[in-house]
């Protein structure tokens, strides 16, 4: 096995701020953007990189020399249970995140025509419509509540089920399983459970979908004649399972920080405007919740820096210290709504740039305008340095975050 448990990875540490990346970013994107870090588990040499600056970053999500291929990655944290052999393995049909060119580019096809710019708009009035039913419902809940639990997951579970046409019961499983996958704490009969239970969740939709399709997401998959039964099982995991984690992180820890910061709520009251113009896309860059960044392979020796990357060495590209480049970014390190922060890398960049960005920035659009508009004395209900984070996973966000209102 090749492991080893209490090597130097990634910096963890945030320090005082919870909105801020560790500080050891600063210090790495200026004197060493190009830095070497030791993985815990590797396929073969646990010898690495630490990408810290913005050009840098981009330049090598857009590099084809590059691999994000998963039987190549290092892994950044080792899985929270004892591991007695690795032995790397391509990702499962359909599952294409981590997969390069040609099998990402057919996935990727076949799922591009339902979150395009257009198909979001479409959508936008029926996100509305449950942004404005699940706050009703929050409020007759009473104050104080869980912002998270009573608002950011359950917009993002309903439409997600409105927009790809699967059951809420259904929707229930996926994401009760797959949020406890990201947060890296199971045990290895947890992980086991987890996978199992959202196969057989997820098997009989898809054999429904292909016996019968339908003018649904999934039915207009199955329609395409392209999929198996096992390659859209893997699709499901990885669409359903990916918007679950994701936005109702970025929601509730925006709220936060827009709570915490009244001077930029203040403006975004008195000009609304900018929720169309850059102020979800600046909440993104200024937070940007993926902790552990993004990983490539190199498929050949690369020279960046004045550094040989060699063939078969991992880089992790630390998107949280990209977005915080003054080089790119004036005053990065302040939350400024104004902002049009065109070059942030809080979504990706290239091949792999997320899928599903547009209905991202409109749920985030159209929910936190319409929570300060519903609530305008929101607070919070417990003291800012008691709100727990969720530090202990692939994405960063809060475990809970009680709010208030008159």
């Amino acid at each position: 096995m090749k492991t080893r448990p209490d090597a130097p990875v990634i910096p963890t540490d945030r320090g005082r701020c919870p909105f801020d990346p560790p500080a050891a970013y600063a210090r790495l994107r200026e004197e060493a953007p190009v830095s070497p870090i030791t993985f815990q588990v590797f396929p073969k040499d646990p010898s690495g990189w630490l990408i810290t600056r913005h050009d840098l970053v981009r330049q090598i999500l857009a590099d084809n020399r590059f691999s994000h291929r998963n039987e190549l990655l290092a892994h950044v944290v080792a899985p929270p249970f004892p591991m007695t052999e690795y032995a790397p393995q391509p990702s499962a049909p359909g599952s294409f995140a981590k997969t390069d060119a040609p099998e990402h580019s057919k996935y990727r096809r076949l799922l591009a025509g339902h979150f395009t710019v257009r198909r979001i708009q479409q959508f936008e009035p029926e996100l509305v419509r449950i942004v404005d039913e699940t706050l009703d419902e929050m409020a007759a809940g009473g104050s104080p509540a869980d912002l998270l639990t009573a608002f950011a997951e359950v917009i993002s579970v309903r439409s997600v089920c409105s927009l790809m046409g699967v059951s809420a019961e259904l929707m229930e499983v996926i994401s009760e399983h797959f949020s406890a996958m990201m947060t890296l704490t199971y045990t290895l009969e947890e992980f086991i459970d987890h996978i199992e239970s959202m196969d057989a969740a997820l098997r009989p939709m898809v054999r429904e979908r292909l016996a019968k399709p339908g003018d649904d997401f999934f039915g207009q998959l199955a329609a395409s004649g392209e999929l198996t039964e096992e390659e859209m099982v893997n699709l499901a995991v990885l669409t359903l399972g990916g918007s679950l984690d994701t936005t109702p992180n970025m929601l509730a820890l925006s709220t936060f920080a827009l709570l915490e910061q009244p001077e930029q709520l203040a403006l975004l009251r008195s000009r609304p405007e900018l929720y169309e113009t850059g102020a979800v896309d600046e909440l993104m860059r200024y937070l940007t919740i993926s902790q552990l960044g993004s990983s490539r392979c190199a498929l050949e020796d690369v020279e960046i820096e004045g550094v040989t990357v060699k063939a078969g060495q991992t880089v992790v590209l630390s998107l949280p210290a990209a977005n915080r480049d003054p080089a790119v970014f004036d005053d990065p390190d302040t939350l400024d709504v104004t902002r049009v922060p065109r070059k942030h890398l809080a979504l990706g960049f290239g091949a792999h740039q997320c899928l599903g960005q547009h209905l991202a920035r409109a749920t985030l659009r159209i929910a936190l305008r319409s929570l300060f508009e519903r609530f305008p004395k929101l607070r919070l209900a417990t003291p800012a340095e008691e709100v727990p984070l969720r530090d202990r996973a692939v994405h960063y966000g809060v475990d809970r975050l009680l709010v208030a209102w008159d």
